[in-house]
């Protein structure tokens, strides 16, 4: 995650071959997280574009609070749109839609999408769903019919938004498998050994969240 110049050198400095400028479609949380407005961030943005099209290195963009701000609450899916095409006319390769504090659902996201599809590709969008209310997966299957095929997920659902009292960590990689599976979508992935590596997890940092598929998984697995 490099917000400015300073972290895209600390970046290629630690041998990264990637790099990812995180806006929001939230000027209080713009605020907040990188203590600038939307279009300041893009000022400092477009350093890290052109260092990275000189290092020849792919940019991706991440737009946070995409359906709600913990300050602001719900957000106009035109702001988010507009945030997007601004990320992609930049240079990103990528715009991965950040439900940051996990509060959406189906009908949500639909409208999001169908906002952001007016002003960019759908090839070029990905999903990145929290799942604070439990709607990550179902969240997932609305972006997925909605025409987009790339998301980000965790394994044991680690992760979260510090700014957001109360909220969970992003969508659990086993439980994305488990419904791409079904769907045909993803096969080359080890369903069980996600789910062992979840268990693992849970027991070196003392989590006692599992997510559902793990649940299910785990007496099979310690036999």
């Amino acid at each position: 995650l490099t917000p400015n110049i300073k972290g895209f050198e600390a970046a290629r400095a630690a041998g990264a071959r990637e790099v990812a400028v995180f806006a929001s479609a939230s000027e209080t949380f713009s605020h907040r997280n990188i203590n600038c407005s939307i279009d300041e961030s893009f000022a400092r943005f477009r350093q890290v574009f052109e260092a990275a099209r000189l290092a020849g290195l792919p940019v991706r963009g991440y737009v946070s609070c995409a359906i709600a701000c913990p300050y602001e609450g719900a957000i106009d899916p035109r702001a988010v749109a507009r945030v997007t095409r601004l990320l992609l006319e930049n240079g990103a390769r990528e715009v991965s839609l950040g439900d940051t504090i996990g509060v959406g659902t189906p009908a949500r996201v639909k409208r999001m999408i169908d906002a952001v599809a007016a002003e960019a590709p759908l090839s070029a969008l990905a999903g990145h769903f929290h799942d604070t209310y439990g709607m990550g997966i179902a969240n997932i299957q609305a972006a997925l019919d909605a025409g987009i095929r790339v998301f980000d997920s965790s394994v044991g659902g680690l992760g979260g938004c510090p700014y957001a009292a109360g909220a969970a960590g992003n969508v659990a990689t086993e439980e994305v498998v488990y419904l791409l599976q079904d769907l045909g979508l993803c096969r080359d992935i080890d369903l069980e050994q996600l789910a062992e590596t979840a268990l693992w997890i849970a027991d070196v940092t003392g989590r006692a969240e599992l997510s559902r598929v793990t649940k299910a998984l785990a007496g099979r697995l310690r036999r």
